[in-house]
C-alpha cells in the first residue's frame, strides 16, 4: 500500500466508529437540529478524542447554522468536517537547515514508540537519497540504544552509540560532528524518555541543545515529540507535561493504526498549538506518513458521504 492507503488503514477504527455512530443519528429521513441532536452528535465526536473544546466549538457551528432546521446528514458533515480542518491548520512542513545537516531531536514517554518512529522518520528521509545519522543519546536504556542500532543496520544508515549511562550529550556532540563530517543531510538524535524529575529532564535536553549549538548554531532545528495515539487523551496529558520541559516544534503521532481515537490529533493541536508533522501507521519502517490535514479529516468520515456510499 501507498502513503496514503495506509494512513486510510490505519485510521479504519477511527472511520467506523463514526460510521455506525453518525449513521444511528440519522436513521429517518433528516433530523431536526435541535439541543438533543446535538448532544448526541458532541458525544460521538467526543468518542474519536478530538477534545471538549474542539468538540464545543463544532457544535456551536452547527447551532449557529443549522438550529431548528431538519438536515440531511451529507449536508451537516459538510460543516462538521470544515471546522475539524481548520482547527488542524496551518500545518508546518518539517524544517530544514540552510546548510549543513539539519539536526533532529526526538523525545516522548517510554512505551510511546519513540525508537521506532525514530527508524520511521530516519527511513523516510533517506528514502530520497538523503543521507541519515542516527544519535542514540538515550544512554539509561540499553534496550532503546540496541533497538534503534538494528534498525540502523537494517536501514544502512550510520548510528553514533554511547557507554551505558554515560553522558547523553556527549553522544549527541559525536553524532552531529559525525553527520559534518560525512556531510550527512540530516541528524537524528534519540532522548531519554523519563528521568527521575521534571527538572532532570529539562537540564539534560538544555545541555543537550547547548552543545549542539556550539557545532551549529541554530540546532536542534526541530524538536518532535512522539505521542502514542492510542492513548487518545492521555497523549494530551503528556505533551503537556513534556512541553513544559522541552521546547518542542512539532508532533510525531504514533500508532493511528491501533486507535479510534483519530480525533486526539485535533486535541493535540487545539490544546497545544503544536502541528502534528508525521503520523505512524504500522509496524514496519514505511509506515510513517507526512501529516495532511484534509486528508486526514476526510479519511476519518470517509464513507458517509452519500457520493461515497457502496
Amino acid at each position: 500500500m501507498g502513503l496514503f492507503d495506509k494512513l486510510k488503514d490505519g485510521l479504519r477504527r477511527t472511520n467506523r466508529l463514526l460510521n455506525t455512530d453518525i449513521r444511528d443519528l440519522f436513521k429517518s429521513q433528516g433530523r431536526l437540529v435541535d439541543e438533543a441532536f446535538l448532544e448526541e452528535l458532541y458525544a460521538v465526536l467526543i468518542k474519536t478524542d478530538i477534545g471538549v473544546e474542539a468538540g464545543q466549538q463544532t457544535i456551536e457551528r452547527l447551532r449557529t447554522k443549522f438550529r431548528g432546521r431538519v438536515v440531511e446528514m451529507d449536508e451537516l458533515l459538510v460543516d462538521v468536517k470544515q471546522e475539524l480542518k481548520s482547527l488542524l491548520v496551518p500545518v508546518q512542513p518539517l524544517r530544514r537547515a540552510s546548510e549543513g545537516p539539519t539536526v533532529i531531536l526526538v523525545a516522548g514517554v517510554n512505551g510511546a514508540g519513540k525508537t521506532t518512529s525514530i527508524a520511521k522518520l530516519a527511513r523516510w528521509l533517506s528514502s530520497d537519497g538523503s543521507k541519515v545519522v542516527l544519535g542514540a543519546a538515550d544512554t539509561f536504556r540499553a534496550a532503546a540504544v540496541e533497538q534503534l542500532t538494528i534498525w540502523a543496520s537494517r536501514l544502512g544508515v550510520d548510528i553514533v552509540r554511547g557507554e551505558m549511562g554515560g553522558d547523553p550529550a556527549s553522544v549527541a556532540h559525536r553524532a552531529v560532528a559525525r553527520a559534518q563530517e560525512t556531510q550527512a543531510d540530516f541528524c537524528i538524535i534519540d532522548t531519554a524518555g523519563r528521568l527521575q524529575t521534571q527538572q532532570n529532564l529539562m537540564a539534560q535536553l538544555a545541555k543537550i541543545g547547548r552543545v549542539i549549538g556550539k557545532l551549529i548554531p541554530d540546532a536542534p532545528h526541530e524538536t518532535l515529540l512522539v505521542l502514542d495515539a492510542t492513548t487518545g487523551q492521555n497523549a494530551i496529558s503528556q505533551a503537556e507535561h513534556f512541553t513544559q520541559a522541552v521546547t518542542c516544534t512539532g508532533i510525531i503521532l504514533a500508532k493511528v493504526d491501533g486507535t479510534a481515537k483519530g480525533g486526539v490529533v485535533i486535541a493535540i493541536r487545539r490544546k497545544l498549538g503544536l502541528s502534528v508533522k508525521f503520523v505512524g501507521t504500522g509496524e514496519t519502517a514505511e509506515d510513517l506518513a507526512p501529516f495532511d490535514a484534509d486528508s486526514f479529516v476526510e479519511m476519518m468520515f470517509e464513507g458517509l458521504l452519500a457520493g461515497e456510499r457502496s
